[in-house]
């Protein structure tokens, strides 16, 4: 008797937070005449079905059937599960050269601390003039800071365009022989939410929060045909803010990106924006095999965030008549 009363109850549960649209978790509702049913069901990480139903408001596919990761469309524990019995480990790389050290690192690898990638192991690979001014921050188990001098240029899209060839560099010498995974930022970022083990692909591209829902004619390719980084049309445009993958692929990417940017130097060319032109061009030819949505890289000044339901990664506030005058 007291097993039909707990049946009853529970039943009745499961009635009232299926109409409400709550069904227990891994389970759906079935709605009949006689109530609502519910059925066990497997959860993977990434599902191209599920994806659609949970954001059916963004693309979440490309037409090569890449995955564009939005909020709500992965299980966030699955990867991380997946990633640690891999036993996945991270390289992250970032510039902070002259006065973009003291603006921005501090704040860059504090928040990293708090958001990427969390539980697995990483090392940060800060590329710097100044070496004696990288910062004392505190860091989990299994994650690292390894500290690069790199030379100091007159201009800073030299210095945007020549991390193509410390980045290269540094794989083979280093990061080869102890990462699986690569991700290349920008330091005039602030990390805000989870930015984990979700992003990690074979070839990792982000979409540019400003141009993700314009038509492609106002993209801002290179429509120099004199450049390398030279481009009619394309699929999306990319922000070179973050790019990442198997080290094997940002190795290639890199070593790609800096060939065309020598070209163009011996040709006298310069691409409309230096790396982030390459990188487009580049990714125009090999396809990124996940995207990552522009919450992995806001800029708070775009006033319609509606498709935005998480902020993991923020722009900075750019000063850039104090920064670009060393």
């Amino acid at each position: 008797k007291k097993f039909g009363q707990i049946t009853g109850i529970i039943t009745m549960v499961i009635n009232v937070l299926c109409k409400a649209g709550l069904p227990p978790s891994g389970s759906v509702c079935t709605h009949t005449k006689k109530g609502c049913f519910t059925r066990h069901v497997t959860v993977f990480p990434h599902r191209k079905n599920h994806s659609s139903v949970a954001r059916p408001l963004v693309q979440t596919f490309t037409s090569w059937k890449a995955p564009i990761i939005w909020e709500g469309m992965f299980d966030s524990i699955l990867y991380d599960q997946r990633h640690a019995d891999k036993n996945s480990s991270v390289a992250l790389t970032v510039f902070a050269v002259g006065r973009y050290l003291d603006a921005y690192l501090k704040t860059f690898l504090t928040s990293a601390e708090q958001h990427f990638m969390l539980g697995l192991p990483v090392t940060y690979y800060v590329f710097t003039d100044s070496p004696e001014k990288v910062p004392n921050i505190t860091l989990a188990s299994l994650r690292y800071i390894k500290i690069v001098q790199v030379e100091k240029h007159t201009r800073w899209q030299d210095i945007s365009m020549m991390r193509m060839r410390t980045i290269s560099e540094t794989i083979e010498s280093e990061i080869r022989h102890k990462f699986h995974y690569v991700f290349c930022f920008d330091v005039d970022q602030e990390f805000k939410g989870r930015f984990g083990s979700e992003a990690l692909g074979d070839s990792v591209a982000l979409l540019h929060a400003h141009y993700y829902k314009l038509p492609k004619a106002r993209f801002t390719y290179d429509r120099n045909p004199k450049s390398k980084a030279f481009m009619e049309t394309g699929d999306f445009y990319y922000h070179a803010a973050i790019f990442g993958g198997l080290w094997q692929n940002v190795k290639h990417l890199v070593d790609a990106c800096y060939l065309g940017i020598i070209e163009d130097k011996l040709n006298n060319v310069e691409a409309l924006w230096h790396d982030e032109s390459h990188l487009n061009k580049y990714f125009w030819i090999h396809k990124p095999s996940r995207l990552l949505s522009p919450e992995y890289c806001w800029d708070q000044s775009i006033w319609d965030k509606r498709d935005i339901l998480v902020t993991r990664l923020v722009w900075a506030p750019k000063h850039y008549d104090t920064l670009r005058t060393w």
